[in-house]
């Protein structure tokens, strides 16, 4: 062999600083990404049969389909927790337990998904009726893998929900922490560029478009210098409206029935039914080659 590459070889054989020996400890296998894909669209399939079943079956084979795909989701998912565990160090977690529990909230999950849907169409003239959003609208994409992400999160499994809302992020633009708390009937127009952070608490019937970013205005420290995970994003009350480009940041409460304006960057809390606008645009007169 090369003595060079011997030196290559070494290089990446080395633990990188600043990283645990993970192989080692872990005495397993880390999760994949990949088959948690396929656990979501396995989740997609039996929550939403009629819209991601190509097969289409009458409804005897279906019941007997959505039952082995269950066993699947509950087998697999089961895996990928306890890896996960092993990853992060957390022994006291029951992965079977809390597949079990995930597949018994299944129901649930599609029907304040069903919400989502319901906002998202009554909220949009564009849309010809409740299918095109479940097959077409990216917000639908981004809220089925949150509200699956949150659901395992509120379970005590760590990591998991970070990835399956990072695949939403990459797919559609819309970036949902796992940890942030989202009432029904929400709506996401367009959602390219919408960024809620961990710590956001939403209530029901709020609509956001495009751009909006609901972010932490500022960081608290610890002795030792590193970032405390405190509460640091927006509170939105029932049936507020925030729109395209608007910038809400740090622990602040936009009240029930507000309005946040477009392209507005927001820091304070607004009562409810507050309108936060822009001011009209100043219209200037030039002649004889004058400008600005």
């Amino acid at each position: 062999m090369n003595p060079d590459r011997k030196t290559v070889i070494d290089r990446l054989c080395s633990q990188p600083e600043g990283f645990a020996p993970i192989v080692n400890q872990t005495s397993g296998r880390l999760p994949s990404v990949q088959r948690l894909g396929e656990i979501v669209k396995l989740i997609r399939e039996v929550m939403f049969p009629d819209f991601f079943d190509d097969k289409a079956p009458g409804a005897q084979i279906l019941r007997h389909i959505t039952a082995v795909r269950l066993d699947t989701i509950y087998s697999e998912l089961a895996a990928q927790i306890r890896r996960a565990c092993r990853l992060m160090r957390a022994s006291d977690i029951d992965e079977d337990e809390i597949a079990g529990r995930f597949i018994d909230a299944l129901p649930s999950l599609r029907e304040i998904l069903l919400t989502d849907v319901d906002a998202m169409f009554v909220n949009d003239p564009a849309a010809c009726d409740r299918a095109e959003v479940i097959f077409c609208y990216p917000a639908f994409t981004g809220m089925l893998h949150y509200r699956i992400a949150h659901a395992l999160l509120e379970m005590g499994v760590p990591l998991l929900p970070r990835i399956i809302t990072e695949m939403a992020h990459s797919k559609t633009g819309i970036d949902i922490h796992p940890g942030a708390v989202i009432g029904p009937y929400f709506s996401i127009d367009h959602g390219t560029g919408v960024v809620i952070g961990e710590t956001c608490i939403i209530g029901h019937h709020v609509s956001i478009y495009q751009g909006v970013t609901l972010g932490a205005k500022n960081f608290v420290l610890d002795d030792n210098g590193q970032p405390l995970n405190i509460p640091r994003h927006p509170i939105l009350e029932d049936h507020v409206t925030v729109y395209s480009n608007a910038t809400i940041l740090g622990r602040v409460t936009i009240g029930s029935h507000a309005i946040i304006g477009g392209n507005l960057w927001v820091t304070h809390d607004v009562p409810a039914y507050g309108r936060v606008l822009q001011r009209p645009p100043v219209n200037h007169r030039f002649s004889d080659g004058a400008g600005i």
